[in-house]
């Protein structure tokens, strides 16, 4: 009852947990940074290689586990097989190993709670009908290290893409309705800025990258809509959830 403000940052079934016993204490504000889904979209006009590199570091930076990983990459018909290839040629390079070592790109798992997750949802993709382009597997021997992971003919309602699995697997899905109850951040790749425009008016998330991903900077408001929870962090728009407004009114 003492406590007067909570900021969480976490899982969104946590963070409801939080909201729920702020709730029942002093009603006490809480400012939520939750999961996410976040989309990466690739236009038809895009530079594909581009794309793929970007797309590959949205995912897979930090072995996935990252709360703003473009876990979900949209690509548009007429550039998706070729992406696709490109994309598993790109999976199929990186670097597994101990993440100290110059040149390692993809360390372990956190521990094994989350090891046996990940291989959970690799095979709920594999039974949805999924095709597995590469990975899927553990790596080595030993420690929690899982092989980066591609997943074509994705569709939307496949536990693979609407769930934040926080692992090194890439859905790559063909365009289709931004179908997620997540709006944490997104990604547009192209080269057209009406395009750029229309998507970035439309998409109902926090943070929108154009051409580019994961870029920061403490000035930039970072928070989710939807289910990736509210209120802001960094930035001017971060004060506002620490204040007060009071209303004084005096009859001399």
């Amino acid at each position: 009852m003492d406590v007067d403000k909570l900021a969480f940052t976490g899982s969104t079934n946590t963070g409801q947990i939080v909201l729920g016993l702020a709730a029942k204490s002093n009603l006490k504000p809480v400012m939520l940074e939750l999961g996410g889904k976040s989309p990466f979209i690739v236009c038809e006009d895009a530079n594909v290689d581009e794309a793929v590199d970007l797309a590959h570091d949205a995912l897979f930076f930090n072995q996935g586990q990252c709360c703003c990983a473009g876990s979900r990459t949209f690509v548009h018909e007429r550039v998706y097989d070729e992406f696709v290839e490109k994309g598993k040629a790109r999976a199929l390079k990186r670097v597994i190993g101990d993440p100290f070592r110059k040149g390692v790109e993809q360390g372990p798992r956190v521990d094994s709670e989350q090891f046996d997750k990940i291989l959970k949802y690799i095979r709920y993709g594999v039974d949805g009908g999924a095709t597995l382009e590469t990975g899927g597997q553990r790596f080595g021997s030993s420690g929690y290290y899982i092989q980066p992971t591609v997943f074509s003919d994705v569709q939307d309602d496949m536990l693979i893409a609407t769930d934040e699995i926080f692992g090194p697997i890439q859905t790559i899905l063909k365009f289709k309705a931004n179908a997620t109850h997540f709006g944490l951040a997104a990604g547009v790749f192209t080269q057209n800025l009406d395009t750029a425009n229309t998507l970035t008016r439309a998409l109902k998330v926090g943070t929108v990258w154009i051409n580019c991903f994961d870029v920061f900077d403490v000035a930039i408001p970072l928070g989710g809509y939807k289910m990736s929870g509210h209120g802001r962090e960094k930035g001017i728009c971060s004060l506002n959830n620490y204040l007060q407004v009071k209303a004084v009114v005096t009859y001399l």
